[in-house]
């Protein structure tokens, strides 16, 4: 997947020459990701050797608000970090997936919920140094219970919070997930300038 659009303020700007790969060899191989090594040319001129992580699924998330303006979240044991992440459901859609049909299908099984509304909130590189991971998120409300069915490696928790509090949570860094963070950063973004319905809205902000 290729992200093409650019900034308003970068229409017309020269750019200096993109990096180019003068080979590549797989390191790694994974049914979620792939390490590979190229020998390159950065954009100086200068050679250099490079490693990238592909990976093989775009990570996908949904931050589901509730009419009172409390959001669900779920709380489960990563590997890679050794700890306890509270998060909102999320997961990966195949690349040859399309990814809203992936992030419903993980708020069925993460959460245990359908929902009648939803909203594109961002589309980002997770980590675009070395990876080639674009992540993305979706606001969903208008929600109503599903039967849960999460993976065979998961213990999850479900938990229903205020959406204040998450963000307040999100300040004391509790709450780290990068997908949640900006996506919670977003809708509150959305709720201020009028993008989410008026009374959802004033719910998830505590207004009256």
């Amino acid at each position: 997947m290729k992200i093409s659009d650019e900034p308003k303020w970068a229409k017309g700007l020269s750019k200096p020459p993109a990096w180019r790969s003068d080979g590549t060899e797989t390191l790694f191989d994974s049914p979620w990701m792939t390490l590979t090594r190229h020998p390159a040319t950065a954009p100086t001129g200068h050679a250099a050797d490079y490693a990238v992580v592909r990976f093989k699924n775009v990570g996908t998330g949904v931050l589901p608000v509730h009419d009172d303006g409390t959001v669900t979240l779920v709380g489960q044991q990563r590997f890679a970090l050794g700890n306890y992440s509270w998060e909102m459901p999320e997961g990966g859609a195949p690349l040859d997936e399309d990814p809203f049909d992936g992030v419903r299908r993980e708020l069925v099984e993460e959460a245990g919920l359908e929902a009648d509304h939803w909203l594109p909130a961002l589309t980002v590189e997770m980590s675009n140094s070395i990876t080639d991971e674009i992540g993305m998120t979706w606001i969903a409300w208008g929600l109503s219970p599903a039967a849960v069915a999460p993976d065979p490696t998961e213990i999850i928790a479900v938990v229903r919070v205020s959406f204040l509090d998450l963000l307040d949570e999100i300040g004391r860094g509790t709450v780290r997930d990068s997908l949640t963070v900006a996506t919670a950063y977003k809708a509150y973004h959305m709720a201020m300038n009028g993008e989410l319905p008026p009374a959802l809205a004033q719910a998830m902000l505590g207004r009256v």
